[in-house]
C-alpha cells in the first residue's frame, strides 16, 4: 500500500512539475511581451495624437479616436498574450462577437445617433461655438457628443438633440462665414414716399453700433398686401452680436420713424400716426 501511495504521489508531483516547467517559461514570455507591448502601444498612441494634430482633425473627435485606437491595440495585445500562454482564443472570439451583436441589436437606435455623431465630427457641418438652427432650434452649439448635440438657445435653455435627428433635416449654420444677416421688417402705407423712407432707414442702420459696413446693409420692398408695403431691412453683424444688433436696430428704427413723422400700418390696413405718438 505504501508503495502504491508513493507511486501515486510521485506521478502527481511529476505532473505538477511538468506543468510548472511548461507554464513558467510561457508566463515569463507573456510578461515580457506585455511589458514591451504596452511600451509600443504608448509610442503608437503618441504618434497617433501627433498625426491627428497635423491632419487638423476636430478637437471634439480626437479623444474618441485616441480611445478607440488605444482600445484596439490593447485588445490585439491581449489576444497575443493569451495565445502565448496557451488559452484557446477561437471560442472566446465567437462569444465576444455574439455579445457585441446582441448589444448592437439592443442599442440599434443609439448606434444610429453614434454613427451620425462620427459624421458630424468628421465632416463638421457645425462646430462648438457656431450659431445654428437645427430642427427649428436656434442657438449656440455648446457641445458635440457622440450621441447628442447640445445647443444653448437664446433664452438660456439647453436643447439636447440626438445626432441622427440633427442631421436628418436641413441644418442652417449662421456662423459659416462668421457673419449673420439680421432680418427685420416694417409695414409702410402706400401713401408714404419709399425713396425717402429707404434713405432714413439706411442711415439708421448704418449708424447702429455692431452693424457691419461690409456686406452693405440693404433696405428694399419685400412684397405688397392689400393695405401696406412690407419693407425688409437687412443689416449684417458678427454672429456673436446678433441679438444686440437686432434689438438696437429695432429701437433705432422706431425712434427715427417717430422723429421723421413716418406712418406705419396695421395688418388690417388701419393707419396709425408716427410710432411713439
Amino acid at each position: 500500500m505504501e508503495d502504491i501511495l508513493k507511486s501515486v504521489v510521485g506521478k502527481k508531483a511529476e505532473q505538477y512539475l511538468d506543468m510548472v516547467v511548461t507554464f513558467v517559461p510561457k508566463f515569463i514570455i507573456a510578461l515580457f511581451v506585455l511589458f514591451i507591448g504596452l511600451k509600443i502601444i504608448n509610442v503608437l498612441i503618441d504618434w497617433g495624437k501627433k498625426l491627428l494634430e497635423k491632419t487638423n482633425v476636430s478637437l471634439e473627435l480626437r479623444p474618441f479616436v485616441n480611445s478607440v485606437f488605444s482600445l484596439g491595440l490593447k485588445v490585439i495585445l491581449f489576444f497575443i498574450i493569451a495565445s502565448i500562454i496557451g488559452i484557446e482564443t477561437t471560442k472566446f472570439v465567437a462569444v465576444l462577437g455574439a455579445a457585441f451583436f446582441a448589444i448592437g441589436m439592443g442599442l440599434q437606435g443609439s448606434l444610429g445617433h453614434f454613427a451620425a455623431g462620427i459624421l458630424i465630427l468628421i465632416f463638421r457641418p457645425y462646430k462648438v461655438g457656431d450659431v445654428v438652427e437645427v430642427q427649428g432650434q436656434l442657438g449656440v452649439v455648446r457641445g458635440i457628443q457622440i450621441i447628442n448635440t447640445n445647443i444653448e438657445l437664446f433664452d438660456k435653455k439647453m436643447a439636447i438633440i440626438p445626432n441622427g435627428i440633427a442631421i436628418s433635416d436641413i441644418v442652417t449654420n449662421h456662423s459659416f462665414e462668421g457673419v449673420v444677416r439680421v432680418d427685420t421688417e416694417i409695414s409702410m402705407p402706400y401713401a408714404e414716399d419709399f425713396p425717402k423712407v429707404k434713405k432714413i432707414l439706411e442711415d439708421v442702420v448704418k449708424n447702429t453700433p455692431g452693424v457691419l459696413s461690409d456686406p452693405v446693409p440693404f433696405v428694399g420692398i419685400k412684397d405688397f398686401d392689400s393695405h401696406s408695403i412690407r419693407l425688409s431691412v437687412w443689416p449684417f453683424a458678427k454672429v456673436e452680436n446678433y441679438w444686440d444688433v437686432l434689438f438696437a436696430v429695432n429701437a433705432n428704427l422706431k425712434k427715427a420713424m417717430s422723429e421723421h413723422n413716418i406712418k406705419v400700418a396695421y395688418s388690417e390696413g388701419v393707419e396709425l400716426g408716427p410710432i411713439g405718438s
